[in-house]
């Protein structure tokens, strides 16, 4: 329940925010300095930096007739916001600083009205599903202290399910919006690829990358992508604008009834902790019985990218550290280190063409797979959280699974570009899990859809209990 102090931050969604700000019952300089205040507080190491000065100068001047006017924002620790430290979060960059803001930031505070208040934690280079770094420590869960809320968006869903924040900005590249979001509780949709551009200055790499939020409810997840979506030439993968994401959100229902899915619990090849399949199965099956979807059976099996992504995938890290390793090699995070150790060398015109052919067989593979059935339904994550300090697990539900099994989960989304949303399904042993819907390239407005009617029969709770932490 929202609490009415104005010294605790708000912990409704986003949207109800700003309708409490327009009704004058409170102003988003109150606000931003409950979120300050409760940060100072904070055990759960959500932000690695605060810009409160210029925090309050903007929360004076903020403008409640724009989405998101006055409202706190977190900014992912690998955004960029000129001025700010710009560390990809590692120990080797702990001094340099952004010298442009990305264009999902600008968009968020330009054209939406949030005030980006400071940055979140996130895994070194987002590299990991675990947010601790050696620069800035381990972030904590705020549902278990000592316990993760994955990556590499972890400190933005610990911020916004522990009640610092609202909003928080998240990335996606093999998983780190639904990763932490199924984690924490939270709605994260990685949408189509190039939903929203990155820019400027982005480089493109695998084309795997998706930006967008670490949110408390359906409609703040709608309404930030009616902000920030949207074609911008510095990005020329970007996609026309689409519009009209909240204002339309219940309206699609009837485009749901006879649409088929089909359920991959192993889905990527993941191993699933049983007793956890159990529940989600369940939760999947009362969604399918009140949007009218039919479970149907299909193969889902898919081709295996091999070593040859993962090697590809740290040449962009190889490249920054370039001047400083193996100097640095003391100061990475053990799983950084051991990636740029493993795969030195080993890229070539033969791992490319790899990569490339596992590519094309993965996206004819998923497009067999969606002409048989218009959603793949399966877990955000192999199991619960996991220890904050890690290490990464390989073993879910007594079942050896192998140090990638939470990307198994999540990854095909992102080689394939097609959009998939993580959607709050009931707790076990206390924590969090989720139902990852998975559907074809634009075919987010639906996912929502099928998040709403979640939402509304099964609502979740919006922060973790006791928040803010």
């Amino acid at each position: 329940m929202q609490m009415e102090s104005t010294d605790s931050p708000w912990l409704g969604d986003a949207v109800s925010l700003v309708d409490a700000f327009r009704r004058k019952e409170r102003s988003p300089l109150e606000e931003l300095r409950a979120s300050l205040a409760a940060i100072e507080k904070s055990s759960l190491n959500a932000f690695s930096f605060v810009d409160a000065e210029g925090a309050i100068e903007r929360a004076k001047k903020a403008d409640v007739s724009k989405p998101f006017g006055g409202v706190p924002l977190g900014v992912k620790e690998l955004d960029s916001v000129q001025g700010w430290p710009n560390t990809e979060a590692c120990v080797v960059f702990a001094d340099r600083k952004a010298t442009h803001t990305s264009l999902l930031v600008e968009r968020a505070t330009t054209l939406g009205g949030a005030n980006q208040i400071g940055l979140c934690t996130a895994s070194e280079f987002g590299g990991v599903n675990v947010t601790r770094t050696v620069l800035n420590g381990a972030t904590h869960n705020p549902w278990m202290h000592g316990t993760t809320p994955g990556g590499s968006s972890g400190g933005s869903a610990s911020a916004v399910a522990g009640g610092l924040v609202t909003l928080a900005t998240g990335g996606d590249g093999g998983g780190s919006i639904r990763i932490p979001a199924g984690f924490t509780g939270l709605v994260g949709l990685k949408a189509t690829f190039g939903r929203i551009p990155r820019a400027p200055h982005v480089e493109l790499g695998n084309l795997t990358v998706n930006i967008g939020i670490m949110a408390r409810s359906i409609r703040d997840t709608a309404r930030w992508f009616d902000v920030c979506n949207g074609h911008d030439t510095r990005d020329p993968l970007s996609l026309p604008r689409v519009d009209h994401w909240e204002s339309e959100l219940g309206t699609h229902s009837q485009s749901l009834q006879g649409k088929t899915a089909v359920l991959a619990p192993n889905w990527g090849g993941a191993v699933v902790s049983p007793a956890m399949w159990s529940q989600l199965e369940e939760y999947a099956l009362h969604l399918a019985n009140i949007t009218g979807l039919r479970i149907v059976t299909v193969d889902t099996k898919l081709p295996s990218m091999g070593a040859a992504w993962s090697i590809s995938g740290m040449i962009e890290i190889q490249m920054q550290l370039a001047d400083h390793w193996p100097q640095c090699a003391d100061v990475l995070t053990p799983e950084m280190r051991f990636g740029l150790e493993a795969t030195a060398g080993k890229y070539g015109a033969e791992a490319r063409a790899k990569i490339e052919s596992r590519r094309a067989a993965l996206n004819q593979r998923m497009s067999e797979i969606f002409s048989a059935a218009d959603f793949v339904i399966t877990a955000s994550n192999p199991d619960v959280a996991f220890a904050a300090e890690g290490p990464l697990p390989s073993n879910f539900g007594g079942v050896q699974a192998g140090m990638g099994n939470n990307g198994k989960l999540t990854f095909p989304a992102n080689m394939h570009g097609n959009p998939a949303i993580s959607i709050p399904a009931g707790l076990v042993d206390g924590l969090p899990i989720a139902l990852q819907v998975n559907g074809p390239h634009h075919s987010e407005q639906l996912l929502l859809e099928l998040g709403l009617a979640m939402e509304r029969s099964r609502p979740w709770a919006l922060v973790a209990p006791g928040s803010p932490k």
